[in-house]
């Protein structure tokens, strides 16, 4: 199946400093090229990887599972690794948990968390009947493009993939138990107005990471695609002065 236009994982060289970028579920490298390019911009190396079974058509997702997607950005941090000193990882909603899960599982090589509405736990009651749902039907309405900023349109499915949802929901759980391991400085921004994730999942993130270095940022003119939405450039503020702050390296780099 190929990829649709604009969904290509985006990658460019830099200098001492790497960030890994993890995008959503159901989502692309769409909802977070602008921030990947600005942080090439500013001279670091950038990794956005696009996740198996996302980017062609939503039945592909419920062909994959979770460990497929830690897989891709953990083969990403490896690479980043091995041509960068320093690399930090920033990650949207499902890809802010996949952020977590490499801080957790490879300490040493992540050295530092940019979070957006990190999703990692769900308040939505309908969430009881996925077991039942997933078996009688392939999909429900899509979560994409939840912004408020008229025109703009996150490239996504417009269908939610039951099997993947629920695959999705088994890593949120295995982090969620394990956020204490998670020592890296980190960077959380959290939209007010969320149609998607909950502010509680923040919340638990806040509460129980090991982090002594952790910041929280309120987005007050976005909805969950914050990336995409009237606070991008914000993002973009805040990550590169958290960036440089945590690795001394700021501006262009040799």
């Amino acid at each position: 199946m190929s990829v649709l236009p604009g969904a290509e994982s985006y990658s460019a060289a830099g200098g001492a400093v790497g960030v890994l970028l993890c995008h959503g579920f159901t989502g692309t490298p769409q909802s977070l090229r602008g921030w990947g390019e600005a942080l090439a911009e500013a001279g670091y190396g950038v990794e956005l990887p696009l996740l198996p079974g996302h980017g062609t058509v939503w039945q592909d997702m419920n062909r994959t599972t979770w460990h497929q997607w830690y897989a891709r950005v953990d083969e990403a941090l490896t690479g980043l690794r091995a041509r960068h000193d320093t690399v930090l990882v920033g990650g949207l909603s499902m890809g802010g948990c996949l952020a977590l899960r490499l801080a957790q599982q490879r300490p040493d090589d992540v050295a530092g968390l940019v979070l957006v509405n990190p999703a990692v736990a769900f308040e939505d009651p309908r969430l009881r009947l996925l077991p039942v749902l997933r078996r009688v039907t392939g999909s429900v309405a899509g979560i994409g493009s939840d912004i408020k900023k008229p025109g703009s349109v996150e490239l996504a499915y417009t269908r939610t993939p039951l099997k993947a949802l629920a695959s999705n929901l088994l890593m949120c759980a295995d982090v969620v138990t394990r956020l204490g391991d998670v020592t890296q400085p980190l960077l959380l921004l959290r939209s007010t107005e969320d149609h998607v994730v909950p502010a509680s999942s923040s919340r638990l993130v806040l509460d129980r990471v090991g982090s002594t270095d952790k910041t929280e940022i309120v987005l007050a003119d976005s909805y969950h695609v914050a990336t995409l939405d009237n606070d991008a450039e914000r993002i973009v503020k805040e990550s590169l002065a958290f960036i440089s702050r945590v690795t001394g390296a700021g501006g262009e780099q040799s």
